[in-house]
């Protein structure tokens, strides 16, 4: 008895195996992938906003759209800190870092953005698409 033959049953737990690890790999590459797009999202997300003249000191590069329907979000920028909600896309602007959620650098080039925003004159249209 030196082993099952091909198609036995220790051959299908094999393949069972095989199956659930591809299984826990697709889940794990979910995750990572959920994981990347919230941190690319932050900016988004974030509502208290210091930009940075650096784009070393970012945590999220930010390239600013002429065209609603290229962007990831739509932002209105607010002069007031209370309006400035989680998941509102509305942003309040500091001078501060310490004082931000998120800092960005506003890149020329659309390629090298983590995030694409398209700035809004009207409140009611702020928020992710």
């Amino acid at each position: 008895m030196g082993g099952s033959p091909r198609g036995g049953p220790e051959c299908r737990a094999d393949a069972g195996a095989v199956l659930f690890a591809r299984s826990d790999m697709q889940r794990s590459l979910g995750l990572f992938l959920f994981i990347l797009l919230a941190l690319a999202g932050r900016a988004a997300a974030a509502q208290v906003v210091y930009v940075t003249e650096w784009k070393s000191e970012a945590d999220t590069v930010v390239y600013v759209t002429e065209w609603k329907s290229e962007a990831d979000v739509v932002v209105y920028v607010t002069d007031w800190k209370s309006e400035a909600t989680p998941g509102s896309g509305i942003w309040y602007y500091t001078e501060w870092t310490s004082e931000a959620d998120v800092t960005v650098y506003l890149t020329e080039w659309a390629s090298e953005a983590d995030v694409v925003v398209y700035f809004t004159e009207w409140k009611s249209e702020a928020g992710p698409k």
